[in-house]
């Protein structure tokens, strides 16, 4: 009887976590563009959590196969919500404890649901004074680690495990498209834009990576400000970003993202939070000014539940000034990542690391990563 239950647990557990990947495909066009002419959306929020169930469950098992989990040790890591829905599945799967760091910036749903799933959700009180809201939560792991014998950090801005866990979600991509031009990824930690491009560029040479950031994030060379998206951008620079992949980079602005959200859900019945929006907006773009024969795809990280609250609240978007008007149809452009200070959807078509375009002006943290802020910032 006993192995029985064994092999049910067993069985139970790779039944979760079989639910994740072979997420569908879509195509999208009007009225983002012309008929005849649009992309291909990858809709990872067909996933349990969204797209972060891909590494939540891959960091965990390298993890446990090195040793560096060990069997019933507490995951602890910091995160604005999607990650800790991988997590908390890993954690289910494998037989480990969760305790999530995040801030007062993430959903009231986001911590009710994570809470469920049977997360420990602790929420830090004030931002770094020079790192935000991410330099605060980050403090607060490394805290929390010293305080659980045999707890473990995923490090998700930095993990390799993170980047390769997209490995799959590449190869479905090229079974489904045979070929692909144009890869459109939102950026934050830099897994999903890295682990993706790195194996389609094997495949397709002559690829062309577009990155997408929200205004106010240090990512791509500009300056901390504070952010009202989620999901995308950072106020540190991740180390998993691959700037060598990336042909060029978009900034998009919160009133453009739920502009183009809203678009997505009333034409296509699918659509997502504020990095669906930005990735649609740039690739909708792409489409409308790339040969009518480019193979274009978007990958769309998530749905729209989380952001009922937000981005699809009428009160929500009226107060932030978000419904003023509808996307403008095409970006300004700059020729230097920080030759300007940007505040709506820009593209810039040279990329460089911002720790080798400043040089000896970054401070690198211990860590390897640097924070991009100087002064206190809302990271979402």
């Amino acid at each position: 009887m006993q192995s029985l239950t064994k092999a049910a647990v067993t069985s139970g557990r790779a039944a979760l976590s079989g639910l994740v990947g072979n997420t569908p495909l879509l195509r999208v066009s009007q009225p983002l563009a012309p008929t005849g002419r649009g992309f291909w959306a990858k809709l990872e929020g067909f996933n349990p959590g969204g797209i972060k169930d891909r590494p939540g469950l891959h960091m965990v098992e390298r993890a446990r196969a090195r040793g560096d989990l060990r069997p019933g040790g507490r995951i602890i890591e910091s995160t604005s919500g999607t990650l800790g829905l991988g997590l908390a599945l890993a954690g289910m799967v494998y037989g480990h404890p969760v305790t999530l760091v995040t801030d007062p910036g993430m959903e009231l749903s986001m911590t009710r649901l994570l809470t469920a799933y049977g997360a420990q959700v602790n929420v830090v009180s004030e931002p770094h004074p020079t790192g935000g809201w991410q330099q605060a939560r980050r403090e607060r792991v490394q805290k929390l680690l010293t305080q659980h014998p045999d707890s473990w950090c995923p490090d998700q801005y930095n993990n390799p495990d993170n980047v390769a866990a997209y490995t799959p979600l590449a190869l479905e991509l090229a079974s489904e498209m045979r070929h692909i031009d144009v890869l459109v990824c939102s950026v934050g930690t830099g897994g999903h834009s890295a682990g993706v491009s790195r194996v389609l560029r094997q495949l397709y040479p002559e690829l062309t990576v577009v990155g997408v950031d929200t205004i106010g994030s240090t990512i791509f060379g500009q300056p901390a400000r504070p952010r009202l998206m989620r999901g995308l951008g950072s106020s540190i620079y991740p180390r998993n970003v691959a700037y060598e992949n990336f042909s060029e980079v978009h900034w998009v602005a919160p009133a453009e993202a739920v502009g183009t959200c809203r678009q997505l859900a009333a034409s296509h019945y699918a659509t997502g939070g504020w990095s669906v929006g930005a990735v649609a907006l740039v690739a909708g773009w792409l489409a409308r000014t790339m040969p009518a024969d480019a193979r274009i795809v978007a990958i769309f990280p998530d749905g729209p539940q989380r952001y009922l609250g937000t981005v699809y609240d009428d009160d929500y978007c009226t107060a932030h000034g978000l419904l003023a008007s509808p996307p403008p149809p095409e970006p300004e452009l700059i020729g230097r990542l920080d030759e300007k200070e940007v505040t709506c959807w820009t593209r810039c078509t040279t990329v460089l690391d911002p720790l080798t375009l400043r040089g000896a002006e970054q401070e690198v943290a211990a860590d390897g990563s640097a924070s991009g802020a100087d002064f206190p910032e809302e990271d979402r």
